[in-house]
């Protein structure tokens, strides 16, 4: 349950919960979810929803279709049209308000979504476990070289102690 989105906005903030809720709730219909992915013109199609969403949120604030018009940057006539549920979208969006009058805002994600993260989340999972076994390895490679390192510098500085002997021996000599 979407608390504090109200049906009957008050000021701008109201508004734009209500139309954020009826655009998110309207794309994840599993209906508008498969029409997106098969229409040609998605950004014209979502484009459309949103301005539908945001019509009916002012609509519902008691705004007049002029200032609408003028607010969302459309023609009179556009937004009669998603008011009265002309557009696909402007029936897609009066069917969502309609579902949040009879049941409240309740914005759900579809199965299908739903599935598609946690097999996401899944494949995620196992990449960090494999890039955490790699790490693990490549700390284990660099223990083992700095140990090497370490006993390559003491072998080099017995060498040392030996070349200086050696040195003392000849000059002595």
């Amino acid at each position: 349950m979407a608390e504090g989105i109200p049906l009957r906005p008050l000021g701008k903030q109201d508004i734009h919960k209500l139309e954020t809720a009826l655009l998110i709730a309207t794309l994840l219909r599993p209906d508008v979810i498969e029409e997106i992915r098969k229409a040609e013109e998605r950004l014209t199609w979502v484009d459309s929803l949103a301005v539908a969403a945001a019509a009916l949120a002012r609509s519902k604030a008691g705004y007049t279709t002029s200032k609408i018009a003028d607010e969302l940057g459309r023609s009179e006539g556009t937004i009669r049209n998603h008011l009265a549920g002309k557009t696909k979208a402007g029936k897609l969006i009066h069917e969502t308000y309609r579902r949040f009058l009879r049941e409240g805002v309740r914005i759900e994600i579809p199965e299908v979504v739903e599935e598609q993260y946690k097999r996401e989340i899944e494949k995620l999972r196992k990449e960090i476990e494999e890039l955490n076994n790699v790490k693990v390895e490549l700390e284990n490679k660099v223990k083992r070289l700095e140990e090497k390192v370490r006993s390559l510098e003491e072998e080099a500085f017995k060498y040392k102690q030996k070349l200086e002997e050696i040195k003392r021996i000849i000059a002595s000599i």
